[in-house]
């Protein structure tokens, strides 16, 4: 009977998701795995992938089924015995979303894994830690962790057309070509400040004139919601994660202190660590390390921001051009690349390629004697030599 209800619903679900775009993960996933995890930012797609994934697969939809863990139809229910259930009625494929949504749900999938022949695939919260699973996970489940739109994804949903995606060492060599094709298609300004703004997040094409609202909400969750399930966070310490976002956004983000923002918010600086911690797994700050080294929770960030730049633009009341020239940056480039915190210049990536962010007018004085060293600039359509456009490394991913 319970079976026949989340039938029923994932019916109904497939009837009112008809979403076309695919986003770049899906192209990256090998589906021929037993069980597979994707984890990544609440808003980011992960649903509209999972769906995407079971429409595409030539089977019986009997043989499919859709379902959230926080669905009110589990009703207690085990997910072994949903699997088991499924499986016995020849079932073949089980996706499972919000999966961070269940207790204890590591023990339940190691248990389908072993004993159910079926495929299994969820997606659940940034802030999970599979690799620390007390059911080893991480020797069972593909884990693919994923990044919101690129600057070429919100393109193409923009404008309609197609783009190419490039390797890091093909901008590096011929930025000049790549960018030339680039700009004979689209000019990339015309669109820029808005991604900026509002193009991280893929539920901004449902309608922009709610995405902040969306936005609002989709923060919400996540420290209401999804940080305290994961991390037993006591319900009257939410308010203070709030606070701790709000004052991340009023300060510079090499300028944390930690001794302040402590005495501030009124806890302790271990509890302070470990909330940075909870709020970086769960997508809404992005933590710079010098070197890439974090040794434990503890260890302190040589840079603090929020997470994007549509987050900095909606939750901030005011942001300095030069963070979000740096955050654009990072959000590009972490998706596929080790990021640390040179001692000279603004990102170290892969510890080969050092790079400094900049307006137009950014000169390399500041890492002239670094080899592969290179200039990200700002305000400029097409680049020469070292010096190369910032926004071309919105075509990585």
């Amino acid at each position: 009977m319970m079976l026949n209800s989340l039938i029923e619903k994932y019916s109904k679900i497939t009837a009112l998701h008809r979403y076309e775009y695919k986003r770049y993960f899906l192209n990256k996933i090998d589906f021929n795995d037993k069980m597979i995890g994707i984890i990544g930012a609440r808003g980011a797609g992960k649903t509209t992938a999972l769906l995407q994934y079971l429409d595409s697969l030539e089977i019986d939809f009997s043989k499919k089924l859709y379902f959230s863990a926080d669905s009110i139809l589990l009703n207690n229910l085990k997910l072994y015995d949903i699997a088991d259930e499924f499986s016995k009625s020849g079932g073949k494929v089980l996706v499972i979303d919000e999966i961070h949504k269940y207790r204890n749900f590591e023990v339940e999938l190691k248990e389908i894994y072993d004993f159910l022949d079926l495929q299994l695939v969820f997606s659940g919260s940034s802030a999970i830690q599979i690799e620390h699973s007390k059911a080893d996970l991480s020797r069972r489940a593909v884990i693919y962790r994923i990044e919101g739109l690129s600057f070429r994804e919100f393109l193409e949903l923009k404008t309609k057309k197609r783009f190419q995606s490039y390797s890091l060492e093909d901008i590096l060599k011929n930025h000049i070509d790549i960018a030339h094709d680039i700009v004979t298609q689209i000019k990339p300004f015309e669109y820029f400040n808005e991604y900026l703004q509002s193009g991280y997040y893929p539920y901004y094409f449902e309608n922009p004139n709610s995405y902040s609202l969306k936005l609002e909400e989709t923060i919400n969750t996540v420290i209401e919601s999804d940080l305290p399930i994961i991390f037993n966070i006591e319900p009257q310490n939410i308010q203070k994660l709030k606070q701790l976002v709000g004052l991340i956004c009023a300060s510079k983000p090499y300028e944390l202190n930690i001794a302040a923002l402590s005495k501030k918010i009124g806890i302790n600086r271990n509890t302070l660590y470990q909330y940075i911690d909870y709020l970086t797994l769960g997508k809404l700050f992005y933590s710079l390390y010098a070197n890439g080294k974090k040794d434990t929770v503890f260890t302190k960030p040589s840079k603090l921001y929020l997470n994007n730049t549509n987050l900095a633009y909606n939750y901030c009341s005011s942001n300095e051009i030069g963070t979000i020239r740096e955050l654009f940056f990072a959000q590009q480039l972490r998706c596929e690349h080790k990021l640390s915190y040179p001692s000279q210049g603004d990102f170290s990536v892969n510890d080969k390629y050092t790079f400094e962010i900049g307006g137009r007018n950014k000169g390399f004085s500041q890492i002239k004697d670094l080899k592969n060293s290179f200039v990200a600039a700002d305000g400029i359509e097409i680049g020469y030599a070292d010096k190369i456009p910032l926004w071309i490394f919105g075509f990585l991913y």
